[in-house]
């Protein structure tokens, strides 16, 4: 009897022990679209973030404790993801890799402001992000006015003299690259035959591909996401039209061939060097193959991100957002996508963005920008 009962206090004990150790844990948070329409980020980002808490945890974890990963699904949805801000922000996690579409970064970036929360994001690409002076955010990626010129200078030695077309989804991510691809174009003496809108959702594009049509467009340039890229493409080739497919960094996934089936091929996104050929990535890609995971798109971003912070808060020895934030501007840091450093907005100071070509397996290969 009396044995039992020492056995009952070991557990207990035991088990005291284990809560307090889990209570310890330093909690962070991925957020990004793990449903709806965009979901093929958020499981880019969800790969990536997990892939880093474990690696991180294996390796003794940060401040001698372990990290517990908590995950958001704002949907792209703007009041969603505040709503997941508030939520974090209360439950004070000191850090969020997030969100994927602009639209949900820059009003949760606020609520993470208020509440003491450091915002990284993998992707979101439009410059507000970083232009509001927020201490908050940074982000591991470039800017919309930096992949609208690259995008540009491809249409203007490429495409010279041809019919240029400019469409977006009026989202601020969609709007804000086609917005910028068209100033660069115009800059550089280019006027495009046709500026269209479209809503983010929609199924049915053939009254736009009919004016594509009859304006004999050579490259149709989308401010947009994969999904409707993909049903433009096919309608386009339902009415026979074989106008080029150019867009923005929202292309990189292989959900996107597998929407547009042999359309695919010839179309061309922008987005930075691939970080899945990079020396400093390759332990960890070797890793996700080992999963049966393509670590694509934003998966390599994501880690990085944390990759990021997680060097910053040994650096400053705290979690404290404020001095972790203060320490990663003030600071160089190995990751995977290579040596990161930021300026005062909490923009990376390297950029480089390149062109990309999808071809008739649903692959893509990088081609060069200033092409022939």
């Amino acid at each position: 009897m009396k044995s039992l009962k020492l056995i009952g206090l070991a557990l207990g004990a035991s088990l005291a022990l284990s809560t307090t150790a889990l209570a310890q844990d330093i909690s962070i948070a991925v957020a990004g679209p793990m449903t709806g329409g965009e979901s093929a980020f958020g499981r880019q980002m969800k790969n990536g973030a997990e892939q880093f808490v474990a690696d991180i945890n294996a390796a003794g974890g940060v401040l001698g404790k372990k990290l517990a990963l908590q995950i958001g699904d704002d949907a792209c949805d703007p009041k969603q993801a505040r709503s997941i801000a508030e939520k974090f922000a209360s439950a004070k996690i000191p850090f969020v890799a997030g969100h994927f579409c602009s639209s949900s970064s820059i009003p949760a970036s606020e609520a993470y402001a208020d509440g003491n929360v450091l915002q990284i994001t993998p992707a979101s690409t439009n410059p507000l992000f970083t232009e509001r002076k927020l201490w908050n955010v940074a982000r591991v990626c470039g800017r919309d006015d930096q992949q609208g010129l690259v995008a540009a200078d491809y249409i203007v030695k490429n495409y010279k003299g041809k019919n240029v077309a400019i469409l977006n989804d009026k989202t601020t991510y969609g709007k804000g690259l086609a917005d910028e691809t068209k100033k660069a174009l115009n800059k550089a003496g280019v006027t495009e035959k046709m500026f269209e809108s479209y809503n983010k959702g929609d199924k049915d594009f053939n009254a736009i591909v009919s004016r594509l049509k009859r304006d004999n467009i050579d490259l149709v340039f989308v401010g947009g996401y994969h999904q409707e890229s993909g049903l433009i493409l096919r309608q386009m080739r339902d009415q026979g039209l074989k106008t080029i497919l150019m867009a923005g960094d929202a292309l990189n996934d292989k959900e996107f061939a597998s929407i547009a089936g042999p359309a695919a091929e010839g179309t061309l996104f922008t987005f930075g060097p691939d970080p899945r050929n990079k020396p400093t990535a390759k332990a960890i890609v070797e890793k996700f193959k080992a999963k049966n995971i393509d670590p694509e798109g934003y998966t390599l971003y994501t880690y990085a991100a944390m990759q990021v912070w997680t060097q910053a808060v040994a650096k400053a020895k705290t979690t404290e957002p404020k001095k972790v934030m203060e320490t990663i501007k003030g600071g160089e840091w190995d990751t995977v996508l290579g040596k990161l450093g930021f300026d005062a907005k909490g923009d990376i100071k390297v950029i480089d963005y390149v062109v990309y070509k999808w071809d008739a397996k649903g692959n893509y290969t990088e081609i060069n920008p200033k092409g022939s």
